[in-house]
Formats: C-alpha cells, structure tokens, sequence
C-alpha cells in the first residue's frame, strides 16, 4: 500500500521548491563583471573587493577602497525588456560608494521600466581619473556583449547621482580622449553613451566664476541629457552650468529644479525630490529612447 506524503513533509518540499526558484532568479541577476581582465590602468594597490564602511547612517551602505571595479547586472523582465540599457553610477564625493541607495535600488526600479541596468563600482577614494577608466571601459563591456543581453548597441545611456552625476558627465564629454591604454578589443568600440541623466549633479562647476568646469567638451555629438536638482542644494549650479551649455550647442536638454529637497535623496521615499524626478525621467527616457 503506498503512503501519503504528511502534510508537514509536503509542506518543507513546496518550501524547498519555492527558495530554489528565488535563488536561481536571484543568480540571474546578480552576475557580476570584473571590468579589469588583468592589472588595473593606474592601479598601485591589488585587486580586493571593496571595503563596506562602518558608516551606515541613513540606511545607506557606503563601498570605499574599490581597486577591482565591477559592473553588477539587473535584467528586467522578458517580458518588458525594451533593448536598452543603463549603466548607473552611485554618488559618495568620489570618496565612497552610495551602493545601494544611488546603485542597486536604481537599477530594480530601472528594470520596471524595461531597461536593463549595470550597477558601476568606480575606483574610490579620489581616483577620478581612474573612475573616468572605469566607465568608458564598462560602457565598451555592455556595448560589445549587447546581442548576449538582448540591447540595442545604439541605446546604452547612464545615470549617476552627485559624484556619479560628475562621471557621467565626464563619460559624455569625454569619450574621444583615450585614456587608458587598450586591453582588448572591446577597447575597439565607442565609449560614447547614446543618453545620459544627472540626478543632482555635483562637480560640474569648477570653471572660473563658477562656470563649467573645462575637462566638459559639449560639442554637436555630446548625446541628450535629462538634469533634476533642487534649489536649496549646494551643488545646484552644476546642473544649471551644463544645461547652459548644452543649450548653447543645441543638444537636447531637460532640465528640472525643484524649490526644496536637498542633496542625496536617491529615489526613497519621504523627501518630495526624491519622489518627483523618476516620474519626470520615465516621460524624458520614453521620449528620448526610441
């Protein structure tokens, strides 16, 4: 006579079942990409992963001493996913990472909206010219593996928040300049994002009386750019300069500031900026992504 399964034994199968399916959807998207196949351009220090900081003020977990930069991946669901994607830069002052504030809850709320996202861990503390490394490098990986990811090699963008919003402006500025020496021949490719969006921007200012800061060369190919900042933030004229700028050069530009929010709000809820800019930057990407 064959027995029943108890019901506590049905129970821990379904259980067992239930996690397995959530580890492996987890797996998918937690692949993670080593920028660097060998030494690290300008790199002194070895290879480590990154140093989580015992400040986690905020909610807010904070990556230092990055000497072995990676790209995590977040694909949307098949079902939405829309050929494009973004790669996002977490802001810190260049001095740490905001991981998951301005980085991994970026991506997931990316990936709602059909964009498949690549979380960039920089160089940091104070490596800019190796973060501006670090980014042209990742957006040639993303490019040369896009028909793998299902992208569009035309639709790769970036967004980047306070020092993040400084890299990603630098990408978008600077990708003619070759500024690390070729590894492969992924280094062969464009290093140019096809769009770019500046979440309070920081940094962007530096030029005398407070204009643009000089290493930013907007000319007719510097690609479209959506800017949110607030007025009560000190870093406010870094999104006010290169809106400027990009105007003068007929770039197409959306520029948003809101009278109160402050500085570093990512997309959580609680603060009225924090809340406001994705609406505004799913109608500018619908619009602008094609």
């Amino acid at each position: 006579m064959k027995t029943q399964p108890q019901p506590k034994k049905v129970m821990l199968i379904l259980c067992s079942f239930f996690f397995s399916l959530v580890f492996v959807a987890q797996a998918q998207n937690d692949e993670l990409i080593h920028i660097w196949p060998d030494k690290v351009p300008g790199e002194t220090a070895p290879k480590h992963p990154a140093v989580v900081t015992d400040n986690n003020s905020g909610g807010v977990t904070r990556l230092t001493d990055v000497t072995d930069p990676t790209l995590k991946v977040f694909l949307p669901d098949d079902k939405v996913n829309n050929g494009a994607a973004v790669i996002v830069c977490p802001g810190g002052g260049y001095r740490i990472l905001a991981i998951d504030k301005e980085g991994y809850e970026v991506a997931e709320w990316l990936n709602t909206l059909g964009y498949t996202a690549f979380v960039l861990e920089y160089r940091v503390p104070q490596k800019q010219e190796g973060a501006l490394n670090d980014i042209q490098r990742a957006i040639r990986i993303v490019r040369s593996e896009a028909e793998a990811w299902k992208l569009d090699p035309e639709k790769i963008g970036v967004i980047g928040f306070s020092a993040g919003g400084s890299l990603a402006a630098r990408a978008s500025t600077r990708y003619n300049e070759v500024t690390y020496k070729a590894q492969d021949a992924k280094d062969k490719l464009s290093s140019k994002p096809n769009f770019a969006m500046l979440i309070y921007p920081a940094y962007l200012d530096k030029g005398e009386n407070r204009s643009l800061t000089p290493e930013l060369k907007i000319d007719d190919n510097t690609p479209p750019m959506f800017l949110f900042a607030t007025a009560d933030d000190a870093h406010a004229n870094s999104a006010l300069v290169i809106a400027t700028a990009l105007r003068d050069n007929k770039i197409p530009v959306s520029l948003h500031l809101l009278p109160k929010g402050g500085h570093g709000y990512g997309l959580r809820n609680g603060n009225p900026a924090g809340e406001t800019w994705p609406a505004l930057a799913e109608i500018w990407l619908k619009s602008t992504v094609k």
